[in-house]
C-alpha cells in the first residue's frame, strides 16, 4: 500500500507514517551538496546525531568539551553521511553494482545503502583485520564479501583497479561524493552550537573525515553560517601513523582496526586541513586509545569503538592548543558505536562472576 493510499483511509485502522523533523543529510543540506531535483535520494535518515556535553572530560581538559556521537547513525558510524551521497549519485549515473575496500565501517554502510537502492555490493576486507560486528553487518545486508590475504591499502589498490576495468562504482572516500556527504558533520556541529568550535578533534585513518569536516567548516563560514573556523586536530594510532611519520607504513598495526591504514587515500586533504586551520596531526598509542575508550564508557556513558576514542586520547595527551583556555569549546568526533567491536570491549572488562541462584549468594557477592 502506498503512503498516499494509507493517508486516504478514513477508518482509523491504518495511520500514515508521519515524518519527523530530520530528513537525512541530503534533504537537510541540499543547497550545499552536488545534487539536483532529479537526483534519486537514497537515505536511511542518516545524520542528525547528538552533540553531547562531556562534563568529566571538560574538567580534565579545562575547557568545554562536547562529543559528536556518530555511532547514532543508522549503521553505527559516520560512514553513512558519505554513503547516502555516493549511492544516490551511483543510482543517478545508472550503476548496477558498487565496490569498496574496508576495515569494516565502510563495508557495513555500503552494504546497507546498496540494499536500500537495490544495487549489488562487493566488499574487499583484509583477512583477520575486521571487527566481528562490522563483518556481520556487511553480510546480513547481502554484500558479497571477500577477505584478502593482505592489508587495507592492498585491498584499496585492487578496488581502484576494479573501478577502472569493471562496470562497478567505487564508493570508498576516493569517490568525491563521499567527502561531500561527510562534510555535513561540520554543518551539524555549527547548527548545534550556534557557531564553529575553537578546536575540532578527530581520528585519522584513511583521512577522508578530517578532510570532509574542514571542507564543511569552510563552506559554512563562507556562507555566513558561522563566524570562525576551528583548529583541526587529527590523531592517528602510533602503529598506523603514516602522516605523522611522513612515509607510508607497509604493515600498520593497532587495536583500533578502523584506522589501521598505512597509506591514507586523503593524505593531502588531511595535511591541508591541519595546516590551514592552525592545527596538526599527532599519534596516540594503543594504551592511550584504550584508556580513553574506557574513560568515555565509565565516566561519560558513551560506548564507542576503539578508533573513535583516538580523538579523546589525543586531546588528553596534547591538551588545548596554545592560546586557548577555559572559555574554549572543543568538539571530539566519536566515529562509530562500541558494538562494532565487541571483542575489544570484552577484553577490557572482568568476566561476570557466576553465583548460585540464591539471594544470600547474590548479596554476599555484591557486598550489600
Amino acid at each position: 500500500m502506498t503512503a498516499g493510499m494509507t493517508a486516504g483511509m478514513g477508518d482509523g485502522a491504518t495511520e500514515g507514517i508521519r515524518a519527523l523533523s530530520w530528513r537525512g543529510v541530503i534533504e537537510e543540506y541540499r543547497e550545499f551538496l552536488p545534487v539536483t531535483a532529479s537526483t534519486p535520494v537514497i537515505s536511511l535518515l542518516e545524520g542528525g546525531t547528538p552533540l553531547l556535553e562531556a562534563p568529566r572530560l571538560s574538567a580534565r581538559v579545562g575547557a568545554r568539551v562536547l562529543l559528536k556521537i556518530e555511532g547514532a547513525n543508522p549503521t553505527g558510524s559516520f560512514k553513512d553521511r558519505g554513503m547516502t551521497m555516493a549511492i544516490s549519485k551511483a543510482v543517478e549515473d545508472g550503476a548496477k553494482a558498487v565496490v569498496c575496500a574496508s576495515t569494516g565501517n565502510t563495508s557495513a554502510s555500503a552494504a546497507a545503502f546498496s540494499a536500500r537502492a537495490g544495487l549489488t555490493c562487493a566488499v574487499l576486507i583484509p583477512e583477520g583485520h575486521i571487527a566481528l560486528g562490522k563483518l556481520a553487518q556487511a553480510l546480513i545486508h547481502g554484500a558479497k564479501v571477500l577477505q584478502l590475504r593482505g592489508n587495507f591499502d592492498q585491498a584499496l589498490d585492487i578496488v581502484r583497479a576494479l573501478g577502472e576495468q569493471a562496470p562497478v562504482t567505487v564508493v570508498n572516500s576516493v569517490n568525491p561524493y563521499r567527502i561531500e556527504g561527510q562534510k555535513s558533520g561540520a554543518f551539524e556541529v555549527v547548527d548545534q552550537l550556534g557557531d564553529a568550535p575553537d578546536v575540532h578533534c578527530i581520528p585519522v585513518g584513511n583521512a577522508g573525515n578530517i578532510t570532509a569536516y574542514w571542507k564543511g567548516y569552510l563552506e559554512f563560514k563562507e556562507a555566513g553560517r558561522s563566524t570562525r573556523l576551528p583548529r583541526m586536530l587529527g590523531f592517528q594510532a602510533a602503529g598506523a601513523a603514516p602522516i605523522v611519520a611522513g612515509h607510508v607504513i607497509e604493515h600498520p598495526e593497532t587495536v583500533a582496526t578502523a584506522i589501521r591504514i598505512g597509506n591514507p587515500a586523503s593524505w593531502y586533504g588531511a595535511t591541508s586541513a591541519a595546516s590551514e586551520s592552525g592545527g596538526g596531526i599527532a599519534a596516540v598509542t594503543d594504551d592511550e586509545i584504550l584508556e580513553a575508550y574506557r574513560f568515555l564508557a565509565t565516566e561519560e556513558s558513551v560506548f564507542c569503538e576503539p578508533a573513535s576514542a583516538a580523538s579523546v586520547a589525543g586531546l588528553l595527551k596534547t591538551g588545548l592548543p596554545d592560546g586557548l583556555g577555559p572559555g574554549s569549546t572543543v568538539v571530539c568526533v566519536l566515529t562509530g558505536h562500541g558494538l562494532k567491536d565487541p571483542d575489544i570491549a570484552i577484553s577490557q572488562i572482568s568476566v561476570p562472576t557466576v553465583v548460585d541462584a540464591d539471594l544470600g549468594a547474590v548479596l554476599h557477592e555484591l557486598q550489600l
